[in-house]
């Protein structure tokens, strides 16, 4: 039996919310609707210069384990940071709202990771992330009977930009692996899969059994200029690959080759698309680890999106456990 439903590892990050123009974001070079990595100076800059913002943790992995904790699936997150005002504040976030975090907190050395995210309009979320001491975790900080306790490891792929996190992930895959439980990897951003494309193609040969993407990543990863082509090489994988496409919902390709498909969840308006990758991870792995059938994980994946995308922020602000079960799930 395990302990845990998921545990999911990522970057320990605190989010700082704020509405913008598109004229804000060509002012102050901000490339729209992708994350952006940037130093400490950087942070302060735009920090200084936004205006109405929200704080709260953040982080895509730790925003799934929110989103899993709300479907009632009991998570662990793994992640670093300070042990600085923002360090103890996305400590005592996380574990108020019933997700496990005992990552030992650095002493020293880089503040506590923060993303500064500029929300335009149209819903889009242009990211700027100082990655602070979310880039210390290391091997040592990896429990290997906790991860195989668990019946899912999630592992983000913003973590593989430093090494010394690529070294934690893979002690953690073959912890996961040695207990005999399934990985699952999240391509996390286009320019992310870019970057390391060719290492991510090997991890699916040898490590992922479950693939989350969205349509631009899994064009990104495949090096195909349209959807279908992309679908086909997911297939072609056998794994459990899982590609969201925004309004047009989601689409699933199973082990046998079998693609499932599912419309997204109808949204008054959409406010904030922040998160709804993450939010989705959280209600497909909440019925993958509870033994759902594809169809049913793929629509909790889309309400959890679909309430995520109607407010500010990257975590539900209803139950996502009442709004399954008012859909019948």
């Amino acid at each position: 039996m395990s302990i845990y439903d998921v545990i999911g590892i990522g970057n320990a990050i605190v989010d700082v919310i704020f509405p913008a123009t598109d004229e804000f974001l060509l002012k102050h070079t901000i490339a729209k609707s992708v994350m952006t990595l940037i130093d400490e100076f950087r942070a302060a800059q735009l920090i200084a210069a936004a205006e109405n913002m929200t704080e709260s943790s953040g982080g895509s992995a730790a925003n799934t384990m929110a989103g899993l904790a709300s479907f009632g699936g009991k998570g662990c997150f793994v992640g670093k940071v300070k042990n600085d005002r923002l360090g103890f504040s996305f400590a005592e976030d996380l574990q108020g709202i019933g997700v496990d975090y005992d990552t030992a907190m650095a002493p020293a050395g880089p503040s506590t990771a923060c993303c500064v995210i500029a929300v335009t309009p149209d819903g889009h979320r242009s990211m700027s992330t100082y990655l602070g001491a979310s880039r210390e975790l290391t091997r040592e900080d990896i429990n290997p009977k906790q991860i195989g306790s668990a019946s899912i490891l999630y592992v983000e792929g913003y973590m593989w930009d430093d090494q010394g996190c690529k070294d934690a992930i893979r002690k953690a895959i073959a912890a996961c692996k040695g207990a005999g439980k399934k990985v699952a990897f999240t391509l996390s951003d286009p320019f992310c899969v870019g970057r390391y494309r060719n290492e991510f193609l090997h991890l699916m040969k040898e490590d992922i059994d479950i693939l989350f993407a969205n349509e631009e990543e899994a064009k990104a990863l495949f090096e195909v200029e349209s959807f279908v082509p992309a679908l086909e090489a997911v297939r072609d994988w056998r794994g459990l690959g899982v590609i969201t496409r925004s309004e047009k919902g989601c689409v699933v390709a199973d082990p046998s080759g079998q693609v499932h498909v599912q419309q997204a969840e109808p949204v008054a308006k959409v406010i904030d698309t922040t998160g709804a990758g993450d939010a989705f991870a959280a209600g497909f792995m909440a019925g993958l680890s509870r033994g759902r059938p594809l169809p049913a994980c793929a629509r909790l994946g889309t309400i959890a999106a679909a309430e995520v995308i109607s407010h500010y922020g990257a975590r539900p602000e209803h139950s996502l456990k009442a709004l399954a079960a008012k859909a019948g799930l």
